[in-house]
């Protein structure tokens, strides 16, 4: 099942990294649990450069779901480009979609996917109202 990215969506990060040596498995491309921790490396960079200490009033955002469209299989060397967008806000939860192409063939996305992000109170460990500094980088 392929599941789809919503064409109403604002990209609120991009970022380019180099695909390493180690991320590649024995089948000689990129294994498939990297690309999680590639989406997990755009979405805490975007995280961060909101705020530098994300987690200063111990809460801060959650993912409860996630998944990834493997489209073609990167292979090292080369750069990843990233671009990461959010949708579907809401009380205390939005989403968020990530397309990752190589820098040196931009426009080809390689893979796509996303998560559902809670903002947590990570004291109680129970959602919260997303602060309102975020809901106006949210475009809410």
């Amino acid at each position: 099942m392929r599941f789809t990215i919503p064409e109403h969506k604002k990209l609120v990060h991009e970022m380019t990294f180099p695909i390493r040596w180690g991320d590649m498995d024995v089948m000689g491309h990129v294994n498939n649990t990297v690309y999680f921790r590639y989406f997990e490396i755009v979405r805490l960079d975007w995280i961060f450069e909101l705020t530098a200490d994300a987690h200063s009033d111990r809460q801060g955002p959650v993912i409860v779901n996630a998944f990834c469209n493997f489209l073609k299989q990167l292979e090292f060397p080369g750069d990843v480009h990233a671009r990461m967008y959010v949708t579907n806000p809401g009380r205390s939860s939005f989403d968020t979609y990530v397309t990752i192409e190589r820098a040196d063939q931009p426009g080809v996305v390689w893979a796509e996917g996303g998560a559902k992000t809670v903002w947590t109170d990570y004291t109680t460990r129970k959602s919260i109202a997303l602060p309102d500094w975020l809901r106006a980088r949210l475009g809410v």
